[in-house]
């Protein structure tokens, strides 16, 4: 009786355990299936599908507010590699965007997928310091970004977040430094003949720069030429510092070479915004005491269409007043007042039509800021 109870006991084992065998053999050939599917929905894919991003440098931009820009490398499934240029603001629009799509939150669609955590904005601090803490943490998002299933690949949000834009391909890195060993650098110093022989000015008159880029001059310093920045402006280097200054106070000794002249001014012949270069904008301060006028240059595309609060920001900084407000004149000659980016896209569109009718140097925005100051309402063709 107990050898019989064996037999059965030992049969029970033998079943159960050709049972558990069985389900491995069963999830593993599910796993093998998932992996072959996951493997051939990858093959799919389109070459030009970016696979690898990582941050090469960082990059100041003296925009109208100073900021860093990530320099980044991807890599796509094809093996090309290309750069491109992100503000931290554009990751965090992208990760907005995939949250109100993806999130297990979003109110449409029944595709959900756990998103990558973006860190957070940082207010206070040095900006430079905050852009490479940054650095890792925003590996390590697009990393897992680029891992997400193939169909959140295809989505066009990251599809035109990683693209390269004609201004990404047109801009020149300056160091990438992630992506290269270090070497040493080795300084040149020229001789008294070459410097002689370079392009140069002499300041007639004193100047003093109102801004980051702006060169202040004292009557007779000497200015090496570096190029022509429009019909009035030039860059030079005085004292080891460099900037950009007006020609009309100074007395050009050796002027630049013929081509600087013509084709580095902020544009091209065919119109082009040359990358690095700068785009002006002309701006007023409106007091009762009369209007001050300034021309101030940032390295911006002209067809940027920057922020409120980024404007606001530079006009307080240009007039050195702070309760002030920003206005434009509409196509009828009346005073807007701006108070949010929804208005400055207005000014923007509006400058299209408007813009045209006057004639402008080819790096100047075809739009002008009025500044005034903030409880001053005189300005404005209406009664209140």
């Amino acid at each position: 009786m107990q050898s019989e109870k064996l037999r059965v006991n030992s049969s029970h084992t033998q079943g159960r355990a050709s049972t558990d065998l069985k389900e491995i053999q069963l999830h593993s050939t599910r796993m093998n299936q998932r992996q072959l599917r996951d493997e051939s929905d990858f093959d799919q894919l389109p070459d030009n599908i970016p696979v690898t991003a990582t941050i090469a440098d960082i990059e100041e931009k003296k925009g109208f507010i100073v900021y860093f820009i990530f320099v980044i490398e991807v890599k796509t499934k094809g093996n090309s590699k290309y750069l491109i240029y992100r503000r931290y603001r554009q990751f965090f629009a992208l990760h907005q965007s995939l949250e109100l799509k993806y999130s297990s939150e979003a109110p449409t669609g029944s595709y959900t997928c756990q998103l990558p955590v973006l860190p957070g904005k940082v207010f206070m601090g040095n900006k430079k310091e905050i852009a490479e803490s940054r650095i890792p943490e925003l590996n390590n998002y697009m990393k897992r970004l680029l891992c997400l299933p193939t169909w959140v690949l295809l989505d066009d949000l990251i599809r035109m977040f990683f693209y390269q834009t004609e201004l990404d391909s047109q801009q020149v890195p300056r160091a990438l430094r992630r992506l290269r060993p270090p070497t040493r650098r080795v300084k040149t110093v020229k001789s008294k003949t070459d410097l002689f022989s370079a392009p140069r000015a002499e300041a007639v008159f004193d100047f003093s720069g109102s801004g980051r880029l702006e060169l202040s001059l004292k009557a007779g310093d000497v200015i090496f030429l570096l190029r022509r920045v429009n019909a009035d402006w030039l860059e030079g280097t005085v004292r080891d510092k460099t900037g950009i200054f007006p020609e009309s106070f100074v007395n050009i000794i050796k002027p630049l070479p013929g081509s600087d002249s013509d084709e580095e001014g902020g544009a091209s012949r065919n119109g082009k915004h040359a990358p690095g270069s700068y785009s002006c904008l002309r701006c007023y301060l409106l007091q009762p005491e009369g209007i001050d006028t300034r021309d101030i240059c940032v390295e911006e595309d002209l067809s940027i269409r920057p922020s409120h609060e980024d404007l606001l920001s530079r006009m307080r900084d240009v007039f050195h007043v702070e309760d002030i407000a920003l206005n434009y004149r509409d196509p009828m000659g009346d005073l807007i007042r701006i108070l949010d980016n929804e208005d400055v896209a207005l000014m923007v569109q509006e400058s299209k039509h408007t813009g045209s009718k006057v004639k402008r140097p080819v790096n100047q925005y075809p739009w002008e800021l009025l500044v005034t100051h903030a409880k001053d309402l005189t300005v404005y063709n209406t009664e209140y």
